[in-house]
């Protein structure tokens, strides 16, 4: 397949996730048996929002995608029915980088882009090396475990963990883990800042974590 061929099958698989998002969101609070309303009050997207998005008549945004998966306790992927990882034909084509694969979440130029990292166990072997450049990163721990060096601080993030930061301050992250890292990561390359909640309340049982590092 040639280089063009690949980009125009990636853009029709996106445009084929992003048209079967309205039913599946219709059919994931119907499971559910939430109404509108009930979904409106648990993720502040106005009802008439909520119903153009299941009825095609608005595209998602990332921000709002964010909230329905919080909202509906799902994995942003199996929210929208996102293809299996790794088939190219149909699937937004992942990147390699030092021994991590990168899918890209959002095609849009400028603005805040999505990644989803999936790390192997122990990668990268040896020594942090902090990297600096201009921007602001959000980053969500789906599975596994991520070691995070930032300025002073060296701390482990696992499933459900949260940590957002200004990446002028040297950082550097990988996988100390037995397995696999998968992480969702919010990059804003002028300095701009994910409006999400890093600090879910807590329930009775004291389940739900997050951590927020900062300089």
């Amino acid at each position: 397949m040639t280089d063009d061929a690949a980009v125009t099958a990636d853009a029709q698989g996106l445009e084929g996730v992003l048209d079967a998002v309205g039913p599946r969101l219709k059919e994931i609070r119907r499971q559910r048996g939430a109404t509108l309303a009930q979904v409106s009050e648990a993720t502040g997207i106005s009802v008439s929002t909520l119903s153009r998005l299941e009825s095609g008549g608005r595209r998602p945004t990332l921000e709002l995608l964010l909230r329905l998966a919080r909202a509906h306790q799902l994995p942003l992927d199996e929210l929208v029915g996102a293809p299996v990882t790794g088939d190219p034909r149909v699937h937004m084509r992942p990147l390699h980088r030092h021994g991590m694969t990168i899918v890209p979440l959002t095609r849009r130029p400028g603005g805040i882009q999505a990644f989803k990292f999936i790390i192997p166990a122990r990668n990268p072997a040896g020594e942090p090396t902090p990297q600096v450049h201009e921007g602001y990163e959000w980053l969500y721990v789906l599975s596994g475990r991520l070691r995070l060096v930032l300025g002073e601080h060296d701390v482990i993030l696992t499933p459900g963990e949260v940590a957002e930061f200004d990446t002028r301050v040297p950082h550097w992250f990988g996988n100390p883990g037995p397995q696999a890292a998968e992480i969702l990561s919010l990059f804003g390359p002028q300095g701009e800042r994910a409006h999400v909640r890093t600090r879910p309340r807590r329930s009775r049982e004291g389940e739900g974590r997050s951590r927020e590092v900062e300089e």
